[in-house]
């Protein structure tokens, strides 16, 4: 049974006499065991946070774990998250644990159990939130905990890693611009990410100041998938003012928009050009080699494990980095046709 606390601060006797039960079922509640009834894990859960019980950092488990989190981790880009966290954690020493749970928003309930059972080193998530509940929990075990952010923007409290959506955005428009595009269709991510309206706004910002005036019609808000860009990318192909080029949020939608344009015979880039975002490995092996704004994911992964481990030895740490992006031109892209 872990009885250690903080000099000065509420023990587990007292929690437990406040909440009229045994030193060894807040334990439990600490550990994340199941055999507790839902009520008294709540009413210890709430003291816990009430009297703000931190558990000491040395109670560490003896394995050292790095537990990542996904809502996807089928993503196209999860390997490459993966691998960073993977680099940092080979050189501390560490083994890392991986999980999918809930949805592109937060984890899902039954996660928090398996992470207090476990006890990692820390915890990496690639959510663009975390539930004040389980930011509690986990700060109650002393599990430090770092949000990977490509999608959104998190609270101040919250550690965080992310990337420069906007300029991504701006710098994918400019270049076709540049090429001598004037009517650009968007196919951004969903409307409630943070990132998808980011990418979006460099797009508007690009367009504006070469003054251009996008077209609301062809802006589309889509999932990140290849179907949907798919979709998306027929509706706008199939006008008789199509667009001469389609910025994608994501390199799979690029990918849908790239089959949509060969099931209409239109070529690429000749008579249209795709630029994506993400570069994540598949874009430079696309027929043609796409054009696409590199998200750098690994360093985003290997900066966030970084930081994990400097949170877990009690040294202050930046909340929040964001990490430059960088336009990666190929063969997906030219002058439009005359």
């Amino acid at each position: 049974m872990d009885t250690e606390e903080r000099p000065g601060k509420v023990t587990l006797a007292q929690i437990a006499e406040t909440a009229g039960v045994s030193v060894p079922t807040v334990s439990k509640v600490l550990n994340g065991r199941q055999d507790v009834s839902p009520p008294t894990r709540q009413k210890v859960e709430r003291l816990l946070e009430v009297h703000g019980y931190r558990r000491s950092s040395r109670s560490a488990p003896e394995v050292p774990l790095i537990e990542i989190v996904f809502h996807e981790l089928d993503a196209i880009w999860a390997m490459e998250l993966i691998l960073g966290v993977e680099k940092v954690a080979k050189d501390t020493g560490s083994s890392v644990v991986l999980t999918q749970s809930g949805t592109r928003h937060a984890p899902g309930p039954e996660w928090i159990e398996g992470v207090l059972r476990r006890r990692p080193l820390g915890v990496i998530l690639v959510f663009s939130a975390l539930p004040q509940e389980y930011k509690q929990q986990l700060r109650s075990r002393s599990i430090p905990f770092v949000i990977i952010d490509p999608a959104g923007d998190p609270e101040p409290d919250v550690p965080s890693v992310g990337s420069a959506n906007w300029s991504g955005g701006l710098a994918a428009t400019r270049h076709l611009i540049e090429l001598g595009h004037r009517r650009i269709g968007i196919i951004t991510g969903p409307e409630d990410m943070m990132c998808s309206l980011a990418r979006l706004d460099g797009f508007r910002s690009a367009m504006t100041s070469a003054g251009l005036e996008p077209d609301p019609s062809l802006v589309s808000f889509g999932d990140f998938h290849v179907e949907g860009g798919y979709e998306r990318a027929m509706a706008m192909l199939r006008r008789t003012d199509r667009p001469t080029a389609v910025f994608a949020g994501s390199d799979l939608q690029a990918l849908g928009v790239l089959e949509a344009a060969g099931a209409l015979g239109l070529r690429t880039p000749e008579d249209l050009s795709v630029v994506g975002y993400d570069d994540v490995p598949v874009a430079k092996w696309s027929r043609p080699a796409l054009t696409t704004v590199h998200q750098p994911l690994r360093k985003m992964a290997e900066a966030a494990s970084e930081m994990l481990l400097r949170l877990h030895a009690g040294e202050h740490t930046t909340t929040r980095l964001e990490l430059a992006t960088s336009l990666v031109v190929r063969k997906s892209t030219a002058p439009p046709a005359a």
